[in-house]
């Protein structure tokens, strides 16, 4: 009937009805309430639309201020081109250095929004349309007037908003796949209702828009979808594949982390195609894909060797060897199945190892070091300064146990855990068919009734999960899987055994109210927090370096006040949140070595070698910890332990700096010390 439909209308109608379907008209309707919710708890939280220019910047903490300051340099430039000029040749981020930013920062989402926003004023002033509306704030006593703007003539809010629309979108995206994977638009739903009853363990855009996954994760949806699309289908158009290839770039070139989840996908790709679910020659088209878009990647970021000397980038080389000569290597593996898959999975993963060390050596390339040894301090009593810097975070701990309690509070991972032991139990009869029949190597997908793509999501799901408990941080990318996972339950090829197909539906539909009982409270506690963003002592910080300090002046301190010091104010830094160079990781170290067991002598010459002229001193970084052995003083004796018995430096200085610094401005918070680079004794 559809064929029928489609040959009797031309293209752009058929296309036409295709979009107001009733699945497409569905995900557009998820797409919208995802980004009014979102956005109304962005609001909601800072009251965003009643702030200054001013706070609005500094409502953008650490590294988020850092990717705005970009995007500011662009659109605050003469031209667009001098504005791409200024990050390519950056001379403040990390004074005295000049640094191409956009090799560096993954700043792609800023160069195009920045465009974007330089276009739509441009046209605007053209057209004569008002493009924001202004009013004065009374901000209470004590604190004087601002003015606020609100529309998307304003910087941040047009900023914030195209993050907004792009997460809507991501939710669109979200329910189309949950009714592919599981052949139903009930799936779909499950899908977007797991997503909005576990919120707050699925995403935090809603709380930092700028950090670079707001930009990234929604192509990592389209990718999987259209890898689920390539894995399912027997004959797969080229447009699949170039589709493919453009969204993995689309998520590898704003994000640095992307290459780990990449990588963690060509992993459970092979072991997929190990165990027979997927053909060679679709891995090796996958591969090729993944493979072209690397090389792009690499382009674009102005020859970023950290991408080709990633664990990915190696992983695609070695599993491209096993697969492309696999004709030649088959003489070597052990007859036994079994143990050829275990020897096919140790040559994958030493290869990868060892390709990764070597190309490292080669290109003199050591930026991501830190994640061997952040990986190594989570399985040996291994510590350093930097893993302490990380491992400190409670982001970067181990996942805490509430959240599994969470997720089965709202029935996700009991409906996860019910899909995943299906598949697997069908798997594992299959596998013991195999081995018992002898089947040779070689055989097709057609000889399973399970279906290469649902495997595949299997060990994405179990990749997910051992990234998940290593860093809590990444139960982010765990979370979402989970509920596309949980669109299976809507699967009749599964759940083949209700046999009438209304009894599943009603199955499904007491499963989701029961969800709604705890899905509805998280959505309430999400609605409940109502607050307005203030930071009086900051503001006041970056007021007194505006008025009173050069230009020129240079900057060091903790990495997140850095960064807004380079956004409010436009001062040389030396230091930044953006930890994952090798250079920056040291220069890092000597300013944190204020709150160390250093001499203040030591100390302020490592300053005055950076070219430092004021430093910003916060008297809670030196007592603060996160835990026990977390605090500044207690990680340099991990580093410094010749000095571990010394007091700490900055409780000296904070009660008195001189003779090497001398205090130029001081509130509750802030404390500025002048850096004396040359002392008169007379």
């Amino acid at each position: 009937v559809f064929d029928t439909v489609r040959n009797s209308l031309s293209p752009f109608i058929y296309n036409l009805l295709l979009v107001f379907s009733v699945p497409s008209f569905t995900a557009i309707i998820a797409g919208i309430l995802h980004w009014y919710h979102i956005s109304s708890l962005f609001e909601n939280n800072r009251h965003f639309s009643h702030l200054s220019t001013l706070e609005r910047e500094m409502a953008f903490r650490t590294e988020m201020g850092l990717y705005y300051s970009f995007f500011k340099t662009i659109i605050e430039a003469p031209s667009y081109c001098e504005g791409l000029s200024n990050i390519m040749n950056d001379r403040l981020t990390e004074y005295p250095l000049v640094i191409n930013t956009l090799k560096r920062f993954n700043l792609y989402p800023e160069v195009v929004l920045g465009s974007w926003y330089r276009i739509y004023i441009a046209v605007a002033d053209f057209l004569g349309i008002s493009t924001k509306i202004c009013w004065r704030v009374d901000r209470g006593k004590g604190f004087s007037p601002v003015e606020s703007c609100e529309g998307m003539g304003d910087p941040a809010y047009f900023y914030v908003t195209f993050v907004f629309i792009l997460n809507g979108l991501m939710m669109s995206l979200f329910f189309l796949y949950g009714t592919y994977l599981s052949g139903s638009r009930f799936g779909g739903v499950i899908t977007v209702v797991c997503f909005f009853f576990n919120h707050g363990e699925c995403t935090r855009v809603m709380w930092t828009p700028p950090l670079r996954e707001s930009f990234s994760y929604p192509f990592l949806i389209l990718q999987m979808l259209l890898l689920t699309r390539i894995l399912r289908r027997v004959c797969v158009e080229k447009r699949t594949f170039v589709s493919f290839c453009i969204a993995t770039i689309l998520f590898l070139l704003p994000w640095q982390f992307a290459q780990f989840v990449l990588l963690t996908q060509v992993a459970s790709l092979f072991v997929t195609y190990i165990l027979g679910y997927i053909d060679a020659c679709k891995l090796l088209n996958i591969l090729y894909a993944h493979m072209i878009s690397l090389l792009i990647c690499f382009v674009l970021m102005f020859g970023n060797a950290m991408l080709l000397c990633s664990y990915y980038a190696s992983s695609l080389a070695v599993i491209w060897g096993l697969v492309a000569f696999r004709s030649r290597f088959c003489a070597y593996w052990p007859r036994s199945i079994a143990y050829s898959w275990v020897a096919k999975g140790t040559v994958w993963l030493l290869g990868t190892i060892v390709l990764k060390f070597v190309a490292s050596k080669l290109l003199g390339v050591a930026d991501d070091a830190h994640i061997s040894n952040l990986l190594k301090s989570k399985f040996t009593n291994y510590k350093d300064f930097d893993t302490l810097m990380y491992t400190c975070a409670v982001e970067f701990d181990f996942m805490e146990i509430e959240t599994p309690l969470r997720y089965t509070k709202t029935l996700l991972l009991p409906v996860t855990a019910c899909i995943f032991s299906v598949i697997v139990s069908r798997t594992l009869k299959e596998l013991l068919c195999l081995l018992k029949g002898k089947i040779p190597e070689g055989f097709d997908e057609k000889r399973h009734p399970t279906r290469g793509e649902l495997v595949y999501h299997v060990f994405q799901l179990i990749a997910f999960v051992v990234l998940a408990i290593l860093i809590m941080r990444l139960k982010l990318f765990l979370t979402p899987h989970m509920c596309i996972m949980a669109s299976l339950i809507c699967s009749r090829q599964l759940f083949s055994r209700v046999r009438a197909k209304y009894h599943h539906q009603i199955i499904v539909c007491v499963m989701l109210a029961a969800m709604a009982l705890q899905g509805a409270i998280n959505l309430k506690e999400q609605w409940s927090i109502i607050g307005e963003f203030s930071n009086f002592p900051q503001e006041e910080l970056l007021e007194w370096i505006k008025e009173n300090t050069k230009k020129d002046a240079v900057f060091a301190g903790a990495m997140p006040t850095m960064a807004s010091i380079k956004l409010s104010t436009g001062r040389p830094i030396v230091n930044h949140p953006h930890y994952e160079d090798a250079g920056l990781r040291e220069r890092t170290k000597q300013v944190y070595a204020m709150y160390s067991r250093k001499s203040a002598e030591e100390v302020k010459n490592g300053l005055i070698r950076l070219g430092v002229d004021y430093f910003i001193f916060e008297d809670s970084w030196c007592l603060r910890k996160t835990r026990p052995g977390c605090s500044m003083p207690e990680i340099w004796d991990v580093e410094d332990t010749h000095n571990a018995m010394k007091p700490p430096l900055c409780s000296i200085l904070s009660k008195s700096p001189a003779p090497h610094f001398t205090p130029v401005f001081q509130n509750d918070v802030y404390k500025v010390l002048k850096i004396k680079k040359s002392l008169n004794w007379t």
